[in-house]
């Protein structure tokens, strides 16, 4: 316990970078999902082709091979990130929970009713305007509560981070069990109480939105 009491700001320091990473990545799956999921549904054939292998290639991809080529790969073809730990951490995570926000989103346009989209067709809208301001207002909302139970599975996933020079919550444990061992107990426990400190609340919200859904249909 004294462990965790003298090493509280190197456990905050990687708490933070967590909460950092996990964020920026949790953005960018959550923009380059809801464009996957648009290409999915998209009357284009080869949107809806390269939305399909992506997701399909993409998901079934181990995320430690992401973070694999977005580190050592990559930079062979010319392309170095700024900051060697954040940035590929965030990118290959983003890339990979994209695939999962794809599909929660797509679960949510397909719980739109079909006549909705028919109805703004008879009117005039584009493809485009129907998706944009008629379905995927109604999908986001019953997409949410999946979203977020996304969003925790991505803050559990930034512990791959840890072995690619980026150093959160599972590299700072790391760290402090292989200097002071004989408290390797109290520290598991310690950083793991840090993870539902995220996790939790995000957990909570994912209930209290889904209940409101129900309750608004």
């Amino acid at each position: 316990m004294q462990t965790l009491i003298d090493n509280f700001g190197l456990i905050w320091d990687g708490f933070l970078a967590t909460l950092t990473v996990a964020a920026i990545a949790g953005a960018f799956a959550l923009v380059w999902g809801a464009v996957l999921a648009a290409f999915r549904v998209s009357p284009v054939g080869p949107l809806r082709t390269f939305g399909t292998l992506y997701v399909e290639i993409v998901r079934n991809t181990p995320l430690t091979l992401m973070f694999f080529f977005l580190i050592f790969v990559i930079p062979s073809f010319g392309i170095v990130f700024p900051e060697l730990g954040l940035w590929p951490s965030a990118v290959a995570l983003g890339l990979y929970t994209s695939s999962f926000v794809c599909e929660s989103l797509r679960s949510g346009i397909n719980s739109v009713g079909l006549g909705q989209a028919e109805a703004a067709r008879s009117i005039g809208f584009t493809f485009s305007q129907t998706l944009g301001n008629i379905v995927l207002p109604q999908a986001w909302r019953t997409a949410i509560p999946p979203l977020i139970s996304v969003l925790i599975a991505l803050t559990k996933n930034t512990s791959v981070a840890a072995g690619f020079a980026y150093t959160e919550l599972t590299a700072t444990s790391q760290k402090l069990i292989n200097a002071f061992p004989a408290d390797g107990l109290f520290t598991f426990f310690g950083i793991g109480l840090f993870y539902l400190a995220i996790t939790v609340p995000l957990g909570i919200l994912a209930g209290q939105i889904e209940k409101r859904v129900v309750f608004a249909r």
